[in-house]
């Protein structure tokens, strides 16, 4: 038996496309490329076309068993900062395949992983079944996984000793990305560490540095936000073309 993390970029969102630009061109085609509302279509049918190609471009990137193999570089780099003392727990937000949940498993292997996940209709092919067939296909039984909600957390104040988190933020439309990092924060407890990787841009997060200052403020310790896209998961170029500008890991210590 072998793990299925599945891809983060869903193979019915690439067939998806493909389908609609041969839709698009079938029409243009229809109308006469030569008339006004051909030509329409045809444009039309150009730009689904980039779209499909950059979003199979993105699905093979991200594939764990292609060449790149860009999520298992980054669930590998995130896990490397999550450290868990015997016996303690790790909440992993968003846990989605289990992915990274396991891998912190595998690192922390005297500690137990706590994935959460509201595993929606946007990735109907991850699910709490798929997290557990893949701990079990890893040899990992330091894991469990349940239905949660990132905005408001099902968990007391100071009820881990390690939070994690990769790639999910951004996902949840909101106005203030930050008050979801301090819903996550509110259960880590004190002398905890976390390790938050996600598209940490001013556009989605506002002022990071400050948020930065003011975690410090508050008491957390050797809180900084390292830069992911110089090399360490990605190349700047990379995080450009996969719009990924801005990925960045907070991490510290409450």
């Amino acid at each position: 038996m072998k793990a299925d993390y599945k891809n983060w970029v869903p193979k019915g969102m690439v067939l998806g496309t493909l389908a609609v630009t041969c839709v698009l061109l079938v029409i243009a085609m229809i109308l006469g490329i030569k008339s006004v509302p051909g030509i329409v279509f045809l444009v039309l049918t150009v730009l689904s076309a980039l779209g499909t190609l950059w979003m199979f471009l993105m699905y093979k990137a991200f594939s764990y068993n292609g060449t790149r193999q860009m999520s298992r570089h980054i669930i590998e780099g995130v896990s490397s900062y999550v450290k868990i003392p015997d016996g303690g727990k790790c909440l992993d937000v968003g846990c989605g395949s289990g992915a990274l949940s396991i891998a912190c498993a595998k690192k922390n292997p005297g500690a137990q992983i706590i994935g959460i996940d509201r595993w929606g209709k946007e990735y109907a092919s991850f699910s709490k079944n798929l997290c557990e067939s893949n701990s079990v296909a890893e040899g990992v039984n330091n894991t469990s996984f349940q239905q949660g909600d990132a905005c408001k957390l099902d968990f007391n104040d100071e009820s881990f000793d390690a939070v994690t988190s990769n790639y999910v933020y951004h996902n949840i439309p909101s106005k203030d990305r930050q008050a979801i990092l301090l819903e996550t924060l509110r259960t880590l407890k004190k002398g905890g560490t976390f390790a938050i990787h996600d598209i940490m841009s001013k556009s989605k997060y506002g002022d990071m540095e400050s948020f930065v200052e003011k975690l410090k403020t508050m008491g957390y310790e050797d809180v900084r936000l390292i830069d992911t896209t110089n090399g360490m998961f990605m190349n700047k170029w990379e995080s450009t073309w996969m719009g990924l500008t801005g990925s960045a890991i907070l991490m510290g210590r409450k």
